[in-house]
């Protein structure tokens, strides 16, 4: 199969991207901008694209083997999760560190996004630990630390200007997808709801949570919605919940994500920011 290899890193310069790029030995190179490059008509395999990830990694260069011709233009979703995806934190862990709780809470987090917890049973446990909080603690996490990601509103502005509908769908929390919706101009957004009594939270979240199985339905069902097909929604994640939904994607996006996530997904963005996607669809 014959394709082009999209490198591109924010520190990378043009003789770096090129010395990789002669790795896969393409008929032509096409350079975009400054900090990336086209290396178009390359002969992929598989151990070719161990060989330039690997190569490509160590010169802080994320490397995106692409069909070519594949444009903004194939896709009308992009489907986002929330936390270290669109924005740079964890909320929960935000939210736990009022409690002087966050060692704790993260630690649990980390574990899930690795897929060595039940994504459930873990957030069961997280808000747990949040009982009692003032309810006011999410609106100082949302003021005062969240972020967000690199290239998050470029990326965005990118697809609304080109027409497609945005998802951002999370096994966080309303209080934050709904915040960012309105801020951003999101078409739609999905998450848990934290349950709060006399202005504290009980630490339960209230009806189903939204896992790896229900962000895979709700990106399905908005697809159904559209009246598209899974296979024109662009899916970003970071973690192991996002799999199922990134696994019925046209195309995936691993942004800062675990092994796991990096290895499975079709574009991992390591060094880049999200607007990185635009790069690789120009």
């Amino acid at each position: 199969m014959t394709t082009n290899l999209v490198l591109q890193g924010p520190q990378a310069d043009l003789e770096t991207l090129e010395r990789l790029a002669r790795l896969a030995n393409p008929q032509r190179l096409a350079p975009l901008g400054g900090h990336a490059l086209r290396a178009e008509g390359v002969a992929y395999s598989a151990t070719l694209k161990h060989e330039i990830d690997a190569a490509a990694f160590e010169a802080g260069v994320d490397a995106t083997f692409i069909a070519a011709g594949r444009t903004l233009a194939d896709f009308r979703l992009v489907a986002m999760d929330m936390d270290s995806t669109l924005i740079t934190i964890e909320c929960i862990d935000e939210i736990a560190d009022m409690q002087g709780l966050k060692p704790q809470v993260a630690a649990i987090t980390e574990a899930a996004m690795r897929g060595e917890l039940d994504f459930s049973e873990s957030l069961a446990r997280r808000v747990a630990l949040l009982e009692g909080l003032d309810a006011r603690a999410l609106q100082r996490v949302y003021d005062e630390r969240l972020a967000i990601s690199p290239g998050g509103e470029a990326m965005l502005r990118a697809v609304q200007a080109a027409g497609l509908k945005t998802l951002l769908v999370s096994g966080g929390f309303t209080f934050f997808t709904e915040r960012l919706g309105t801020r951003l101009g999101l078409d739609t957004t999905h998450a848990n709801v934290l349950e709060v009594v006399d202005g504290r939270l009980s630490g339960r979240v209230l009806g189903g949570i939204v896992d790896a199985e229900e962000k895979k339905r709700t990106v399905e069902r908005v697809c159904a919605e559209l009246g598209i097909d899974p296979s024109q929604a662009i899916v970003m994640g970071d973690g192991a919940n996002d799999l199922k939904m990134m696994g019925i994607a046209g195309l995936s996006v691993a942004f800062r994500a675990k092994p796991v996530v990096r290895e499975q997904a079709s574009v991992a963005l390591n060094f880049s920011g999200l607007d990185g996607l635009l790069t690789i669809l120009s």
